[in-house]
């Protein structure tokens, strides 16, 4: 392709994002001076497979994630614009916008809209919704809010992990103070698409709600706090669908957190999660689901150990007992310790171990290793400091007889990979 067609090419493959950002600025300014907040993050970089290829990422089959370090094989970004619309008498209104974007990092030129498979360019909407504060006056302090945003998500960093997460377009209202704690309460959709209606394409998606009660700020000891939340996910059925028998599944998901601050210079996050049916998983129904139940725990935390060790870990149970032995047991134990040689110069080593085990006994039950040493240079010396420039080299093993951990690059029936490269992170 010339480079006077590649112009032309960009331009109506980032018209829909020019567009985005246009809109969003005469949004945000009218009527008023232009101050927009600009919030994001990105990670991109470079790497290879010892041996030839492309760099390979390293994940156990069935594993909801995978230890990052040294292990993320695409450029990623979240780029977000947001302003205040409003700020009189304690009132507030604030707009709050985004849009992803992610590729396989594998070319100079890649679409956003998926037509190179090489590259795999694609952009998303994630956030577009706007928040009142302080607007009910018979809940002071109270935020109520209507749009598609991220809500209220936790997650695991060192493998990406959301294990509660119930983001989607929705409406709600959050942080009601009932003296003792806050009292939050939304109710977020997510559609199953392509539905297929007793073998016969149905042409039409399924509406899944998921109504989500919180209550949070619990002081039940010094520097600790409790949250509890109460998730019922739905499908939302025409009469259509109801005539033609689409699946209507429903189910629960119960989450109690614990939260202790100042713990060894950080904090300690301990998670029990237990979920039925279509609330099987992180927040979000699903109408086809298989019928069974989840138990899962999650702890994590941070630690300085001393003024140069600083490091973060995890630890993850979760057992799926669903119909037709579909389930399965994920452990997972991680790792990340970083000594700092001076402000902005660290060492990080990464260690995480996964291992699956099916519910049906006739399947193999599969684990992986993984190890990543990476020299950094970050905006700062904690934990957090973001940008980070990193130098890295990962080695992966896992039983090659049984499935390949690789995502590319290494043979099947190999059992073990080296990777290295650069990568950058940031985000702010």
């Amino acid at each position: 392709m010339s480079s006077n067609n590649k112009s032309v090419v960009s331009y109506f493959h980032l018209k829909p994002i020019s567009t985005w950002l246009a809109a969003s600025l005469l949004t945000v300014s009218a009527g008023q001076a232009l101050a927009v907040d600009f919030h994001g993050y990105i990670r991109s970089g470079i790497g290879t497979t010892l041996g030839g290829g492309d760099q390979a990422c390293f994940k156990a089959r069935g594993a909801s994630a995978k230890y990052r370090l040294g292990n993320e094989c695409e450029t990623y970004a979240e780029i977000g614009l947001g302003q205040e619309l409003y700020n009189e008498g304690g009132r507030r209104f604030y707009v709050d916008t985004m849009i992803a974007y992610v590729s396989n990092q594998a070319n100079d030129w890649e679409p956003l809209d998926g037509s190179d498979d090489v590259g795999g360019g694609k952009g998303s909407l994630r956030q577009m919704y706007v928040k009142g504060e302080n607007v009910i006056d018979a809940l002071p302090g109270a935020t109520l809010w209507a749009g598609k945003r991220y809500y209220q998500r936790h997650d695991v960093h060192i493998n990406d992990y959301y294990y509660w997460d119930v983001s989607g377009p929705g409406a709600g209202i959050e942080g009601i103070d009932l003296g003792f704690g806050k009292l939050s309460l939304a109710w977020v959709r997510n559609s199953d698409e392509d539905y297929m209606s007793e073998g016969a394409q149905s042409g039409t998606n399924v509406a899944n709600d998921t109504f989500d009660i919180r209550l949070s700020g619990l002081k039940v000891n010094e520097g600790g706090s409790l949250e509890f939340g109460f998730d019922y996910g739905r499908a939302n059925l025409t009469d259509r669908q109801d005539d033609l028998n689409f699946d209507d599944q429903k189910g629960y998901l119960f989450t109690t957190q614990h939260t202790q601050s100042d713990w060894f210079g950080g904090f300690n996050k301990l998670a029990f999660q237990y979920a039925t049916d279509g609330m099987v998983g992180t927040g979000h129904n699903g109408s086809r689901a298989e019928n069974g139940k989840m138990y899962r725990i999650v702890n994590q935390g941070v630690v300085n150990l001393t003024d140069n060790i600083e490091g973060m870990y995890v630890g993850i149970y979760e057992k799926k007992d669903l119909s037709d032995d579909k389930g399965q047991t994920w452990m997972s134990f991680g790792v990340r310790p970083v000594y700092k040689w001076n402000d902005v110069m660290s060492t990080a080593v990464e260690v995480g171990y996964d291992r699956v085990k099916p519910q049906d006994s006739s399947k193999d039950t599969v684990d992986l290793r993984k190890i990543t040493l990476a020299q950094q240079w970050s905006a700062g010396n904690n934990f957090w400091a973001r940008p980070v420039v990193r130098a890295f080299a990962t080695y992966a093993k896992w039983d090659g007889d049984k499935y390949n951990a690789a995502s590319e690059s290494i043979d099947d029936g190999e059992d073990d990979g080296i990777t290295v490269g650069f990568q950058v992170e940031a985000w702010w």
